[in-house]
């Protein structure tokens, strides 16, 4: 297994190229957050991730979690590690100072994630859920719960989860049974989760649980739920521990991958009822857990990018390391990495992970202005970007990692299928992503039927008229010419797609549900086009800076996927206009 090494050139090649990152430093809130604080602050998390992350990836894989009692012993190291990322600060990189975080872009805090999570998606999973439950907390919960819970959150000396799934409510939530009884000033929570995410364990010294449920006598349905705070420990009046809540791990799952990350059964209220805090308003509940669980799309979609990364530069030292064959050339005895299909392959992950991260930066970027936007305009246009975005990059780059993890393990051969190599282990650590935080069914149906359609399409006409801009400013270049009409015609033909799904939506929720994901694959690899011609014509601009090679790797990039990958959107266009009747035809005595 390789040693991971932040790709600290090619974030910074998103940040600043790619994307204008000096327009967010323009913006009043992040006045201080200038590029080079930035570019100090992400050499640190790389080394942070490489020299004290990346080292315990391997044991918590092999040792897993073990439940004595009451409590959840963590894989050697899990500790000490999250101890230094505690003391380091780094989960307050973009959280409120009033709370004690440093203010910078969530942009920022999301490229310090990525490292993270390359170098151990099991740890990196704990202040993601943590970094949810702080937005959830801070955009709906009353100033008293704020100043009693948040210091501790946003420093991570206390950690957070999401409650949400039953073992008979998945998706649907209307049909949970956790309720909460009101009791003075709070409320007495009953009932069994599952599948909660770092539930119980070792690391940090309190753990507060955000739980969905209705309160007794709620109406039925989603209108009914709300929103719950439910510490492990209740805090004392000097904001120490006091007395343990009526809560508890009853077990933790046996799973195929991130094994490291205790995905924990969890029964509240066995005894008296555990002590619960209302987040929000009573009935707001599914509002309030969607403020958490889009911060946790996006960063689950982050988790397709890190797992990408880390899994292409394992496969790619090994190529560059086994000898095998001869070069078709010389005839000498060859390296993997000098044969065709072995390059074919790399460079397969390397292009998809190059499109992946600017899709998913962009997201963050969105997030950004939507939040703190000069102006009401500004603030709008982004939100409704944000609100695009989101679901693609939570589906798209989940799909996709697990092409890339695949690919690395076929780089690696038969020893791939061995487990000391790690690139089986990338291949099970991605599975998931496609799974929790909402199916990438349910993207496809909230990219289409609630965002697509909710307007009639505007959004998403705005964001293709951006990817039409950019096509007729390369068409001025003549080395990319080619470029520019494939980005053209794949922009345009995304555009017909979408006024043949709106005109067509009248024939109900089967034909959406029908045609919605062949549909948000599609627009994936368009907008991954739209990226990657965006460095193509950036990379002209920074040719200069003396990193030729950079420039050149860039380059071949970016000529691999639009001579590969995005060819693919056409497939996916074609089965939503040509098998859309799927949808309504199909039932179950077909199967």
């Amino acid at each position: 297994m390789a040693n991971y090494v932040a790709p600290s050139k090619e974030i910074d090649f998103v940040l600043n190229k790619v994307l204008d990152y000096k327009k967010l430093n323009a913006l009043s809130a992040f006045s201080e957050a200038t590029p080079e604080l930035t570019e100090a602050i992400l050499d640190n998390a790389a080394k942070f991730a490489g020299e004290v992350i990346a080292p315990i990836n391997r044991a918590g894989d092999v040792e897993g979690v073990k439940v004595q009692g009451s409590e959840v012993k963590t894989a050697s190291g899990f500790v000490e590690a999250y101890r230094q990322f505690v003391d380091s600060e780094w989960l307050a990189l973009a959280q409120n100072p009033s709370y004690g975080g440093q203010g910078l872009p969530f942009l920022v805090h999301l490229a310090a994630s990525e490292m993270w999570n390359s170098a151990c998606t099991s740890f990196a999973l704990c202040p993601m859920l943590t970094a949810g439950a702080i937005d959830a907390l801070s955009d709906h919960a009353d100033e008293d719960l704020k100043q009693r819970y948040l210091p501790n959150l946003v420093t991570g000396k206390w950690s957070a989860t999401m409650n949400l799934t039953e073992p008979h409510a998945g998706s649907d939530l209307s049909k949970l049974r956790t309720i909460a009884e009101p009791v003075g000033d709070h409320y007495l929570i009953k009932g069994q989760k599952i599948y909660i995410t770092w539930g119980e364990h070792d690391m940090a010294e309190n753990i507060i649980h955000i739980v969905l449920a209705p309160m007794v006598d709620a109406p039925p349905g989603n209108k009914g739920l709300s929103l719950f705070l439910v510490p492990k420990f209740l805090p004392s009046a000097d904001g120490g521990l006091g007395e343990r809540n009526d809560l508890k791990v009853v077990s933790t799952e046996h799973k195929l991958g991130i094994n490291a990350s205790p995905t924990c059964v969890m029964s509240f209220g066995e005894d008296t009822g555990a002590i619960g805090y209302l987040i929000g308003k009573p009935g707001d509940g599914l509002a309030c857990m969607f403020t958490l669980m889009n911060h946790a799309r996006l960063e689950v979609g982050l988790q397709g990018v890190a797992l990408s990364e880390r899994s292409y530069q394992d496969a790619l030292a090994y190529a560059k390391d086994r000898v095998q064959g001869r070069n078709s050339q010389t005839g000498e005895p060859a390296k993997i990495i000098e044969h065709a299909d072995v390059q074919r392959m790399l460079m397969q992950m390397r292009s998809m992970t190059d499109a992946m991260r600017g899709l998913t930066y962009d997201g963050a970027y969105a997030h950004d202005f939507r939040v703190n936007g000069s102006s009401q305009e500004e603030r709008e246009f982004y939100q409704d970007r944000f609100a695009l975005l989101t679901p693609l990059v939570k589906a798209w780059c989940t799909e996709l990692v697990n092409e890339v993890t695949s690919l690395g393990i076929q780089v690696h051969g038969g020893m791939g299928f061995i487990e000391e190599t790690g690139a089986a282990q990338h291949y099970r650590d991605a599975r998931i992503a496609a799974i929790y935080e909402g199916t990438n069914g349910i993207q496809a149906n909230d990219l289409l039927g609630r965002k697509v359609l909710k307007d009639q399409g505007a959004a998403m006409r705005s964001y293709i008229a951006e990817v039409l801009q950019t096509s007729e400013t390369l068409k001025s270049n003549s080395e990319f010419k080619k470029i520019a009409e494939m980005l053209e015609e794949a922009a345009t033909n995304l555009e017909t797609t979408t006024n043949f799904v709106i005109e067509n939506s009248k024939l109900g929720q089967n034909f959406v549900g029908g045609v919605a994901f062949n549909f948000l694959m599609m627009m994936g690899y368009v907008s991954g086009s739209w990226y990657m011609a965006r460095s193509a014509e950036r990379a002209l601009v920074v040719a200069d800076d003396g990193d030729n090679e950079f420039i050149k790797g860039k380059l071949a990039s970016v000529r691999f996927y639009f001579a590969q990958l995005l060819p693919r959107y056409k497939g996916y266009m074609d089965a939503v206009i040509n098998g859309a009747d799927i949808g309504l035809s199909m039932n179950e005595s077909n199967f």
